[in-house]
């Protein structure tokens, strides 16, 4: 493999199909880096292992420690899915206490390309600071399936969504990178 995806997810009911995932894009020919909030960390708390192995990298939630050395090779790309309203609100405001959100935040910075699926409902969608967040993060140059082409939110109350875009999340990030020869 020589392209390193940094694949990042909240706690949302689309990250227990991380694997089927992984899978999709090392068959796409990515190395894939998986990072999850910790609440995401503790949903698939027992594949914690078996992710590590499906990956060949260490999972990860939290910060290194300083003078640690990086874990993760850097990435070409980044997909950052599902990716709740609360960390689509911390990435657009620069609230980095999570590593995933710092991860997503940097490589902004460093103009890596990224592609985020937010994965809310209808209620949170609707939150003015939700919208806002969204035209932030497009503005630093983040592709955001979210809407039609995308994740299309659902009623509050409903824990798993229909139909989570994971085929066009990976068909934006494959896009996002010249294949390497």
């Amino acid at each position: 493999m020589t392209r390193t995806l940094h694949l990042l997810c909240s706690a949302a009911p689309p990250v227990f199909d991380v694997a089927h995932v992984i899978e999709d894009a090392q068959s796409r020919g990515w190395d894939v880096c998986l990072g999850l909030t910790p609440a995401a960390a503790q949903w698939v708390s027992g594949s914690l292992d078996g992710l590590a192995a499906l990956t060949g990298n260490p999972v990860r939630w939290q910060y290194k420690l300083p003078g640690e050395p990086d874990l993760w090779a850097p990435a070409d790309a980044l997909l950052f899915a599902p990716a709740t309203f609360n960390s689509v609100n911390s990435w657009a405001l620069g609230l980095t206490d999570r590593l995933v959100v710092g991860i997503a935040a940097e490589a902004l910075g460093k103009g890596t390309p990224v592609v985020a699926v937010p994965c809310t409902n209808t209620a949170l969608a609707a939150h003015p600071q939700f919208e806002q967040s969204l035209t932030v993060l497009r503005a630093a140059g983040a592709e955001l399936l979210f809407g039609e082409g995308g994740f299309v939110p659902g009623p509050p109350g409903v824990d798993v969504p229909p139909h989570f875009p994971w085929q066009a999340a990976l068909d934006a990030v494959d896009r996002t990178v010249t294949p390497q020869p």
